[in-house]
């Protein structure tokens, strides 16, 4: 793995940071072009992407922390160390839908058709940052002879980022289809919700970094349970108003 990129002077370039940042300006940039196709203000768009980008990295890292809490207290020094990895999804959506909903209604949009614009985004921004816990050797998986060698980990391991990663892209795509066809506000916001728990639930099974909590389960999955059922109970809902 590379987990520094390079070194100019005294600075040291992390792949980790990189990818995230990259993550935003490409998420930020193609959603600030949707914004301008749906005649919608692309600078509101840009403020708001920014500032659920902050919130969200500091729920993902709060929610990582609480997680491997006993890691952290045992080096509180770590805990800023966000070049080391070591986010959750599931922390970042929390922090960063609620700074969603106040930033839309401040900037006076409508809250589940600003949400269906940029969830494609979000997906993509997502894709792009998991390349970073690849390179960062974060976030691995179980051991297997078909995998990658980690030197973190000194082992062979599944590549779960990667694995990720293209499902990423995968929703990305999806979505942007649901994106360019006639749909109903908050269609394309669940359908990413329901699509990315399905795929978080079922990497989980190859991840060898979470510990298991009930019945063989990791804390993420016991979590993307409740996503993967509201968010099919609202497209359903949706369906149904759509006939």
């Amino acid at each position: 793995m590379f987990p520094e990129i390079c070194h100019l002077g005294p600075f040291t370039i992390y792949a980790y940071g990189l990818m995230l940042v990259l993550a935003f300006f490409v998420g930020a940039y193609l959603a600030c072009a949707q914004a301008k196709r749906e005649k919608v203000n692309p600078d509101k768009i840009f403020n708001l992407l920014f500032g659920i980008f902050i919130w969200g990295i500091v729920g993902c890292r709060v929610f990582y922390v609480l997680n491997n809490l006993k890691f952290y207290l045992s080096d509180p020094l770590e805990i800023i160390m966000l070049q080391h990895g070591g986010m959750s999804w599931f922390g970042g959506l929390i922090f960063g839908s609620f700074a969603a909903c106040w930033m839309i209604k401040r900037a006076k949009l409508n809250l589940l058709e600003t949400l269906d614009l940029l969830a494609p985004f979000v997906a993509l921004g997502q894709a792009i940052g998991r390349i970073g816990c690849l390179l960062n050797g974060c976030c691995y998986g179980k051991v297997s002879r078909w995998g990658l060698y980690f030197p973190s980990q000194d082992q062979v391991l599944i590549p779960t980022q990667l694995y990720s990663s293209l499902l990423l892209l995968l929703i990305f795509y999806i979505l942007r289809t649901l994106q360019e066809r006639k749909h109903l506000a908050g269609q394309i916001f669940y359908s990413y919700l329901f699509l990315y728990a399905l795929k978080r639930f079922g990497i989980e099974f190859l991840r060898n970094d979470t510990p298991k909590l009930i019945f063989s389960l990791s804390l993420f999955q016991l979590l993307s349970i409740p996503v993967f059922i509201f968010a099919g109970l609202m497209l359903m809902k949706i369906h149904y108003a759509k006939k």
